[in-house]
């Protein structure tokens, strides 16, 4: 997989020459109300302030499919540069596509994985992490902290769902499919999978649900940390120790890893959100400076456990 520099390539893009013409962003986000959204927002504008000539103007699509739509036509009407696009659904981006490239205008989408990936015009490009490597490294660990604790004969997981609207809720889950079909995790029997929208108020009432039917399960496994974080509540609540549940995130928050450090969250996965978004700001820049770019640029997942937790302190 291949990682961007991070803002020397798009700086030298944009000071060259004499006088460098300024370059405007527009970018429109999915919603700030989730915590990974809005930290990659801060990553977008701290990153853009730090580049000589470059005008960043963010709107929050408040998880509203026209609205973004609307944002996107907006930004073309005032002559932006380029747009970057997190999408509030990502089986709806064909028509931002189709709007940036009648009006030649670079288009990166970041994070949420179009549906259209596949047939972007040359001067559109998504910067994300590869969503098979996020589930996948979730529930590997998942499986061996349970066969740790004895459960390798046989565990009940439960699964906390994030937007079905959304690419990577859809290819999270279907990699917790994927392991527990292997011989190695095969133990693992998912008895309840429920939509959480990636909310962690919707996590700990789906499980506290779950807990008052009688389902009995050995583990949690949340295609994000905020619905990880609403299953612990839960958890606690109803008296269960979070030690006997071990429970799964994705995005290794700061609360996430709090959590993690008191002993709470037994697994997250860093997934690079202040990365990801000066990584659009760069890609922008690049395609709008005449430079080919990768369609898929992917800035690599990695493993959090309490074992390497002080490597990503602070880093989202």
């Amino acid at each position: 997989m291949k990682k961007l520099v991070i803002g020397a390539v798009a700086a030298a893009l944009i000071t060259s020459g004499a006088q460098a013409a300024d370059k405007k962003i527009g970018a429109t986000l999915s919603s700030l109300e989730f915590t990974f959204i809005a930290v990659m927002a801060k990553g977008m504008t701290d990153h853009a302030a730090k580049l000589p000539g470059v005008k960043l103007q963010l709107e929050d699509a408040k998880n509203d499919v026209a609205n973004q739509l609307s944002q996107v036509q907006n930004f073309i009407a005032s002559g932006v540069d380029a747009i970057i696009v997190n999408a509030v659904d990502t089986s709806a981006t064909q028509a931002m596509t189709d709007a940036a490239a009648k009006a030649k205008i670079p288009l990166v989408y970041v994070n949420r994985q179009p549906i259209n990936v596949d047939t972007l015009p040359d001067n559109q490009a998504f910067v994300a992490s590869n969503e098979v490597d996020s589930g996948t490294l979730e529930t590997k660990e998942i499986c061996r902290i349970l066969k740790e604790k004895g459960k390798g004969k046989g565990a009940n997981a439960v699964v906390l769902v994030g937007e079905l609207s959304n690419q990577a809720a859809v290819q999270r889950t279907k990699d917790v499919h994927d392991v527990i079909a292997t011989p190695e995790c095969n133990f693992i029997k998912v008895v309840e999978e429920q939509t959480g929208g990636w909310k962690r108020d919707a996590g700990q009432d789906i499980v506290t649900n779950w807990i008052s039917k009688g389902v009995k399960f050995d583990t949690i496994i949340a295609n994000n940390d905020d619905m990880a974080l609403g299953a612990i509540n839960a958890l606690k609540k109803a008296g269960i120790s979070t030690k006997d549940i071990p429970v799964g995130g994705v995005d290794a928050t700061q609360e996430a890893l709090k959590a993690m450090q008191d002993g709470d969250l037994a697994v997250t996965v860093f997934q690079d959100a202040a990365g990801q978004g000066s990584g659009s700001i760069d890609t922008a820049l690049k395609i709008a400076g005449g430079a080919k770019v990768d369609k898929k640029v992917y800035i690599p997942f990695q493993l959090v456990t309490p074992a390497n937790i002080k490597d990503y302190l602070a880093k989202n």
